[in-house]
């Protein structure tokens, strides 16, 4: 296999087509290294021009032995390059003839424009292709002939991926989430997040003003207001929480903030089954530094948007 452009690029005609560097393998023998796309035609005329070459996977590239490597390569490349590269687009362009791609994707001009709705799939599928770059003047794929033969290998997963970025199939794949059973359970369950409520057992409260971690994640009680919990709706959005013969009422919560998780007192051992009946416990130090790390991440991200809109840094950040 010949070397191939580094990944997450598009390849241009004048970008990486054919490169020689002089350089020392590491063994102490001199040589130089040629990477270019692969193609077998192309390959088998530098194998005849360098028969002493071999491929390196250590270097993803061809290595060239001799103190005048580089040189030899590039006058190779100067005087057979151009050629190589006219047979392979004529070979594109004679595979394409025989068994054409038919596609209200592709146009077919000095070589192809591949047109498609945004897909990040499309995109990953192409950046494989050899040669084939982005022309945002024309807003499309640009590949030339010559890459036919990948393009085509390419060419249903780019094609389904394209139809399935339509406006249309996005509309209807969106009126099918909503439509689905699925779909109205998670509304259900962001509704009932917005309360910021949670149930605990009318005998075991937990204390407010505390860091404490429960099955809805790293919290802090502000008060129990006592109402009853509805059985129900304790059952389906919060089935861990138990009470044994107590019953459950709502507590309203908030989520602590950095400087609360560093003053927060960690827990020695994890949480027992009776904890986790209940619904809360102390968290452990691991699981501190985890919210530690996440709130950070969260706070630094607010003042930066607050700072952008030219609001004064926010009382947290002050304390």
């Amino acid at each position: 296999m010949a070397g191939l452009p580094r990944r997450g690029q598009p390849v241009t005609d004048e970008a990486v087509e054919f490169s020689a560097t002089q350089r020392d393998v590491g063994d102490g023998t001199p040589g130089a290294t040629a990477t270019f796309p692969y193609d077998r035609m192309t390959v088998e005329r530098f194998r005849k021009a360098f028969p002493r070459a071999r491929w390196r996977d250590d270097l993803r590239a061809w290595f060239v032995p001799g103190t005048r490597a580089e040189r030899r390569l590039t006058a190779w490349m100067s005087r057979e390059w151009s050629g190589v590269l006219a047979y392979a687009d004529q070979r594109g362009r004679d595979a394409f003839t025989f068994e054409p791609i038919t596609s209200p994707y592709l146009e077919v001009a000095d070589g192809f424009l591949v047109r498609t709705p945004y897909s990040q799939t499309v995109i990953t599928e192409l950046r494989e292709v050899p040669w084939a770059r982005w022309d945002p003047a024309l807003k499309a794929w640009r590949v030339p002939f010559r890459s036919f033969e990948e393009l085509s290998r390419r060419w249903p997963a780019i094609e389904t991926a394209a139809r399935l970025a339509e406006p249309e199939e996005r509309r209807k794949r969106a009126e099918r989430r909503r439509a689905s059973p699925e779909h109205a359970n998670r509304r259900a369950e962001a509704a009932e997040r917005r309360r910021n409520r949670y149930p605990v057992p009318e005998d075991a409260p937990p204390p407010p003003g505390r860091v404490l971690m429960t099955h809805a994640g790293c919290v802090v009680f502000e008060v129990v207001t006592g109402e009853l919990a509805e059985p129900m709706i304790a059952a389906r959005f919060y089935p861990d929480v138990t009470a044994g013969p107590a019953a459950l009422i709502w507590a309203i919560w908030r989520r602590p903030s950095h400087a609360e998780l560093v003053r927060a007192w960690p827990a020695r051992t994890p949480p027992g089954p009776a904890e986790l009946a209940r619904g809360w416990w102390q968290p452990t130090i691991e699981v501190l530094r985890e919210e530690r790390r996440r709130t950070a991440s969260l706070e630094r991200a607010r003042e930066t948007r607050r700072a952008k809109r030219g609001a004064p840094p926010s009382s947290e950040q002050n304390s």
